[in-house]
């Protein structure tokens, strides 16, 4: 059970990690990681203020020490002038405690002191590596950036990116469809040139492929047979084509041909009219 528990634990962690991976950008985690750096530095500078202000509260305790030292001296002078050696003595060993505090708050001091540089050079150190990790960290985006847009650039003149594949795919599926269309439309038009399909819009019984061939078959022979007969006619129409055509036609040769016999013949009536007159007139005295 502990193994199992131990393996799930693992590939949980594993697939966390793998969508973290997935997830993070390296220009924001520098930003991050330059953001806390900054953090740290204000901290380091906050601690040498803090150390800073406690040397200058005992380095005022000291001042006030030794201003108590030379005031215990004093009395203790006074004292044995008035001839009051015991109040003498008491303002001296006041006086020694005092000093006996001083020495111990200056090896305090001295310690402040020493943190205190110690600080410094710490904050001068981490202000240096702050400042070389913000150049760093600019260049690190300016590639990483660069590198991207690289790729994106790769990609889509690859056509390997997501988008890209995304529009080959559509573009695939749109040549699979126009081809199974125009498959589907040979396929109809050929089984309707077959008379498989039945058109149910005209009247009467359907005609299959069979019925319109012979009917085309029977309307060739009727158009073959008419010329034929055409044929036969104006070869046997008397010479000429219109006589032929007048002669399959059955129709009478037009009246106007006889008008201008008959013109002719009035002219010569007219003609010995016109001598019998003559003739006369002459014989005429």
């Amino acid at each position: 059970m502990a193994g199992l528990t131990g393996r799930m634990s693992t590939i949980v962690k594993a697939k966390v990690s793998k969508v973290l991976d997935r997830a993070e950008d390296p220009a924001e985690t520098l930003d991050y990681s330059y953001s806390k750096q900054l953090e740290l530095l204000q901290n380091v500078k906050k601690g040498i203020a803090d150390v800073v202000t406690s040397k200058k509260r005992l380095q005022l305790q000291e001042a006030q020490m030794q201003q108590q030292v030379v005031k215990l001296d004093t009395q203790a002078r006074q004292a044995l002038a008035a001839n009051r050696e015991d109040l003498a003595r008491v303002a001296l060993e006041r006086k020694q405690s005092v000093q006996t505090e001083l020495q111990s708050m200056d090896s305090q001091i001295a310690e402040l002191e020493a943190q205190q540089q110690k600080l410094i050079d710490s904050e001068a150190a981490m202000r240096a590596k702050l400042e070389a990790f913000r150049t760093k960290k600019e260049v690190i985006k300016a590639q990483y950036s660069a590198a991207e847009a690289q790729v994106r650039i790769s990609e889509a003149a690859t056509g390997v990116g997501e988008q890209m594949a995304d529009v080959g795919l559509a573009m695939q599926r749109a040549l699979d469809k126009t081809e199974n269309m125009k498959a589907r439309a040979a396929a109809v038009g050929e089984l309707e040139d077959s008379g498989t399909f039945e058109d149910l819009t005209q009247l009467g019984p359907g005609k299959d492929d069979l019925d319109r061939q012979l009917e085309a078959i029977g309307a060739g022979g009727a158009v073959d047979d008419e010329l034929s007969k055409m044929k036969a006619e104006l070869g046997s129409g008397g010479g000429t084509p219109a006589a032929a055509i007048e002669a399959s036609t059955g129709a009478t040769a037009p009246q106007e041909a006889d008008a201008p016999a008959a013109t002719d013949s009035t002219a010569e009536d007219a003609g010995s009219g016109h001598e019998d007159s003559g003739g006369q007139s002459a014989g005429t005295p």
